[in-house]
């Protein structure tokens, strides 16, 4: 998905769908970190990409609170 798309995606959230997005995220990362650590990861950009996603959700959430 293209990042544009995804945080259109994320705008149209409310604070508690962004919280359960930020959860599936952190999940995904720690999966990711895992595969990544057993030599099972086949790609590693992955983990960047999730991780910037991770930062997009938390800002939008920080943004929203206000």
């Amino acid at each position: 998905m293209k990042t544009t798309d995804y945080m259109k995606q994320l705008n149209n959230m409310n604070a508690a769908q962004l919280a359960e997005e930020l959860v599936s995220a952190k999940k995904e990362l720690f999966n990711l970190r895992f595969q990544n650590a057993t030599n099972q990861l086949q790609n590693t950009s992955r983990i960047q990409e999730v991780r910037r996603n991770i930062a997009r959700i938390q800002t939008l959430i920080r943004a929203k609170a206000e």
